[in-house]
């Protein structure tokens, strides 16, 4: 089989990393073009201090930081080393912080990475600089560490030159051919190279190569201090210039400060000063930078204070000062998090960009497995450079949201918190009624979304919804309860227009679904259908809800843009399908609970009764003089109906079933109520219970399955897989503790070890009882096991459940 000619674009730590797995991997016809010498090549990697701390509480990124560690503390380069393993020490000076790192060590061990929880006298022993008298203590990661960029870099790109790669220095990139819609060649101001695949590692300068290629690339280039001491008589002679260090890594978060050890110096990094973004078109070329492109004159102004907090924490700086200092420059995106994958329009020009030392080999891991083997080995879609939507790509978004990302580095984030700006960005034709009724807000893929209205506080129901702890309660009221049970009880209105929405039409639109999900789609008119999309290993990508509402038109209820991404690259070529997002001229109502019935059947002609309109069935119709697709569909596990029309009819739906629904006693119900509802019911949500490492059996999804209807993407792979078969399986737990709501990512335990961790979690108000849903063994997810829940440093008491918790024989639902 001929080799795909494959040009990577940097040559630093990214590109070199990606160049060493390609190549691992027998794609050695591998070509890196670097605009600057090798390898101090000015990006960040050039200037970056090499500190790698694993743990996040995302599962992929600190998955890329382990097997950074793994990878680079194993390499050398002419007998120097590459990584050392001296340990990494977060150290917390207030009761807020150290009740977070206390949750940090619940990540640490879900994602299967050893850490400890030290008092002041471990940490002081550990770092002996440290001040103990100002701290509460610290959690220590032994296997964190320092890396060297340049040396990693050089390291990985001479084996894949002795594989056969080719490494030219001083080719800046001037231009990009393309043949219709496929990637064809580099040019360079010395030469043009033939290619079939192209990876841009540019960092920084991200946004000057994608408009080559008529690609935004959201990420922000902004600086950051990194300063040095002069030497210190506490290091003298502790140190050498071959170790460089003894002393763990060293982070001091409350400050926005980072230290490590220079031979008889200290470095520190700051985050705590303003944020100083550039564009990338305003970098510096190498031949006439001061030192290097990716950095710019220090500005001891804003280092003031973190000098202070610095000398605050290490007493010893205080017979010191700052010899040498930069602003450094590197890439924030909206979200913090990598920008990975093909261009949408152009097949085989892909990106690795905005990715820190930490996790650059994991990231060059993960793209050689997707461009070699077609897909990644862990889950990318919080990654991937398709997950925005269109508003947040616009310039003004990509700035503010990237700048927030950099202030908020080190900050203590709830997982519901929003950001502030800029909002509101999209609404829904309900938001200025929303706002009538108290709505409070927060954002979802740039949605406005009510999580509760506090309209609602006068419900009875408030009063029996118990307390919760401090953290769950953030971003919480008892009126998301008092919802849930007045939507059990009667009727309430949800917002779903934030749902992802498209029209896939067309002579082969049946054929391509067919093919392209896991259900049988193959129905009358009227039928709706739950299906998965899946990868070629059958992990599940998506769950949709396809609605067929004519014989070559179906409406199709997706996760977000990666899914629209996904079904678009896949279109038969000849134009016989054709897909829409009809997100932004739509909208929709959830009309549910035992009583939608009668609110809803005298505003129509046409039969709403269960004999003409059963569960899983679609009906065009008019509400009043407004017209709906109506689904009989819950995700609340309720009787009722998702009512869709056009957006500049969505007010008068509103209003018109606000009106007939008082004598109901209709409620508006928020998120927060909709997400407990849910997990009564046991229905996943992508993304966060269900990814592409797990397939439907283990998800509890295998329902959606149907082997027999013929090929379909992932088929193959799942031959001779069941439930009975998966070692693994996402789990219901019910939690006795009325107080302890865990919010997600914490580790579980069976017999004192851990075996799992939360997905999601939520207080189950109909059943009484807080809910968790968890990935664990097999063998331990069996109704009765008792199991224990880390929740910031402690243990609560929980046990495996068989669900749906709420209405396990759909009576409701099909009422």
């Amino acid at each position: 089989m001929t080799q795909p000619r494959v040009v990577l674009i940097g040559a630093g730590i990214v590109g070199c990393a990606l160049a060493d797995e390609l190549t691992a991997r027998g794609w050695t016809d591998v070509t890196v073009l670097e605009q600057g010498p090798l390898f101090a090549t000015g990006g960040s990697s050039s200037h970056a201090p090499g500190l790698v701390f694993q743990t996040t509480g995302c599962k992929t990124m600190t998955s890329f930081a382990k097997y950074t560690v793994e990878k680079y503390t194993a390499l050398t380069m002419d007998d120097k080393w590459c990584f050392q393993q001296l340990g990494g020490l977060e150290v917390a000076t207030t009761p807020e912080r150290w009740t977070d790192i206390k949750r940090r060590h619940g990540w640490a061990t879900s994602w299967g990475v050893e850490s400890y929880l030290r008092d002041p006298e471990e940490c002081a022993r550990l770092h002996p600089l440290l001040d103990p008298s100002k701290i509460l203590g610290g959690f220590h990661i032994p296997s964190d560490g320092i890396a060297k960029p340049l040396r990693a870099a050089e390291a990985q790109a001479r084996r894949a030159i002795e594989r056969g790669a080719k490494f030219l220095a001083h080719h800046e990139v001037i231009g990009i051919e393309r043949n219709g819609r496929r990637v064809k060649a580099i040019v360079t101001e010395h030469d043009t190279f033939a290619a079939d695949i192209v990876v841009s590692c540019v960092g920084m300068w991200g946004p000057r190569i994608g408009r080559m290629v008529d690609l935004d690339i959201p990420l922000v280039p902004m600086a950051h201090q990194y300063a040095k001491t002069a030497p210190l008589a506490a290091l003298k002679g502790v140190n050498t210039e071959l170790s460089e260090m003894s002393k763990p890594l060293l982070r001091h978060q409350d400050a926005d400060l980072y230290f490590r050890e220079h031979v008889d110096r200290i470095g520190i990094g700051a985050y705590g000063h303003r944020p100083m973004p550039i564009s990338a078109d305003d970098i510096l070329d190498f031949d006439v930078a001061p030192t290097m492109p990716s950095e710019i004159a220090f500005t001891p102004e804003d280092f003031e204070t973190s000098w202070d907090a610095a000398v605050d924490l290490l007493p010893a700086l205080g017979d010191s000062k700052v010899e040498e200092g930069v602003n450094g420059l590197f890439s924030f995106t909206p979200d913090g998090n990598p920008l990975l994958g093909e261009h949408p329009g152009l097949q085989g020009f892909w990106v690795a960009e905005a990715v820190w030392i930490t996790h650059s080999a994991g990231v060059a891991k993960a793209m050689a497995e997707w461009l070699v083997d077609g897909q990644p080995g862990i889950d990318l879609h919080g990654c991937d450079l398709n997950r925005f939507e269109d508003v947040q790509r616009s310039p003004g978004y990509v700035h503010e949201r990237s700048c927030r990302a950099f202030v908020e580095v080190y900050d203590v984030l709830h997982p519901l918190q929003p950001a502030e700006r800029p909002r509101p960005l999209r609404t829904s034709p309900f938001y200025e009624r929303q706002k009538e009724l108290g709505a409070v807000f927060l954002e979802a893929s740039g949605w406005e979304r009510p999580h509760w209205y506090e309209a609602n506080a006068g419900l009875p129901e408030v009063a029996e919804i118990p307390e919760r702890n401090e953290w769950a309660s953030r971003f919480w009221s008892p009126i998301a309860g008092a919802e849930a049970l007045v939507a059990r009880k009667r009727v309430a209105m949800f917002d779903m227009t934030a749902l992802k929405r498209l029209e896939v039409s067309g002579p082969e639109a049946l054929t391509f679904l067919q093919t392209m999900t896991t259900n049988q789609l193959d129905r009358k008119p009227g039928a709706v259908v739950y299906t998965l999309l899946l990868n070629e290993d059958g992990g599940v990508r998506s769950d949709l809800t396809i609605a067929r509402l004519g014989q070559n038109r179906f409406q199709v209820g997706a996760n977000g843009p990666l899914d629209l991404d996904w079904l678009r690259r896949r279109l038969p070529p000849n134009g016989g399908v054709h897909i829409a997002d009809i997100t932004p001229g739509t909208c929709c109502i959830g009309l549910w609970g035992p009583l939608a019935r009668k609110l809803l059947q005298p505003l129509t002609r046409t039969d709403f009764s269960h004999e003409a309109m059963g569960y899983f069935k679609a009906q065009e119709a008019f509400i009043g003089e407004v017209p709906v697709t109506a689904m009989r569909l819950s995700y609340v596990g309720e009787l009722g109906w998702e009512l869709y029309t056009t957006a500049d009819m969505g007010r008068r739906l509103w209003d018109t079933l606000w009106e007939a629904g008082q004598q109901h006693g209709v409620i508006a119900a928020g998120r927060s109520a909709f997400t407990s509802m849910r997990l009564e019911k046991g229905y996943r949500s992508w993304g966060a219970d269900v990814t592409t490492e797990h397939d439907p059996f283990e998800a509890g999804l295998g329902f959606a399955v149907r082997m027999n209807k013929g090929y379909f993407h992932g088929r193959r792979a799942l031959e001779g897989r069941s439930e009975e078969t998966a070692v693994r399986k996402l789990t219901c737990l019910v939690i006795d503790d009325d107080y302890q709501v865990v919010m997600g990512s914490e580790p579980v335990f069976a017999g004192g070890v851990p075996v799992g961790y939360v997905t999601s979690a939520a207080r189950g108000y109909s059943i009484g009882k807080n809910i968790a849903y968890a990935w664990l063994p097999a063998e331990v997810a069996v109704e009765g096991t008792p199991v224990e829940i880390e929740y910031f440093g402690e243990r609560v008491q929980a046990v495996v459940s068989s669900e749906p918790l709420f209405d396990p024989e759909m009576k409701r639902i099909r009422s």
